[in-house]
């Protein structure tokens, strides 16, 4: 099942707007720069209506390699995950 392209969306973006389509991409890009330096600076950035990205600590656990089954120690990192907001499941699901 094929998604929306980036095209597209700029496409459709620009055409509900009224905006062209290079002031739609660079609104996008800004957007996706703030979001990235939000989350770093402050651990957290909402998109109302939409959801949030946070920044969140994974600690060190134990896994297992699949091909030989050997048991290993996976490191503690900084991870980021997107929360989908309750509007946004209820209007998708």
């Amino acid at each position: 099942m094929a998604g929306l392209t980036k095209s597209a969306l700029l496409s459709l973006l620009a055409e509900k707007s009224g905006l062209s389509k290079k002031d739609v991409a660079a609104f996008l890009d800004t957007l996706a720069e703030t979001a990235y330096k939000e989350v770093k600076k402050a651990g957290v950035f909402v998109l109302p209506g939409f959801g949030k990205m946070v920044k969140v600590h994974r600690a060190e656990r134990m896994g297992r390699n699949p091909a030989t089954g050997e048991t290993i120690k996976i490191a503690a990192k900084t991870v980021a995950k997107f929360r989908l907001s309750k509007a946004a499941k209820e209007a998708v699901l």
